[in-house]
């Protein structure tokens, strides 16, 4: 299992959930108090990880959300593929693709064979967040 789970009220901005089944960072957060009928509703707006689309869900604070497990790992690129790299974990030696990172053309620009980089595991599927020295 790659997630867990939280209720809507305990996140707050800068935090991630699962949104129609994408990790998502939160970007704002609102809660509305409550009304005549029901509970205090929360308006979340978060931006997809890997898409980068911005999602939006208003659902009661009390509501059950999935938070997703993030594992940061550092790894080694071993070659340039063009619009992705393939990268060696520095732990387990696995070797595997990892497509650039659109949103941060610093970080793409630089990744060169042999230079080591941070990627956080997000449900499965890994993503290249930083460089390491």
């Amino acid at each position: 299992m790659s997630y867990t789970y939280a209720t809507l009220g305990d996140l707050k901005k800068g935090s991630y959930i699962v949104i129609d089944g994408e990790p998502c960072r939160i970007v704002d957060y609102s809660t509305a108090k409550t009304g005549k009928h029901g509970s205090a509703k929360a308006h979340v707006v978060a931006i997809g990880v890997f898409s980068g689309q911005k999602k939006t869900l208003v659902a009661p604070v009390d509501t059950r959300v999935q938070i997703p497990m993030i594992e940061k790992r550092v790894a080694q690129v071993i070659a340039d593929l063009g619009g992705s790299v393939q990268l060696m974990d520095l732990e387990s030696y696995e070797t595997f693709e990892v497509e650039k990172p659109v949103d941060e053309p610093e970080i793409a620009n630089s990744l060169k064979t042999g230079v080591n980089v941070e990627y956080w595991l997000i449900m499965g599927k890994p993503k290249i967040v930083r460089l390491r020295s």
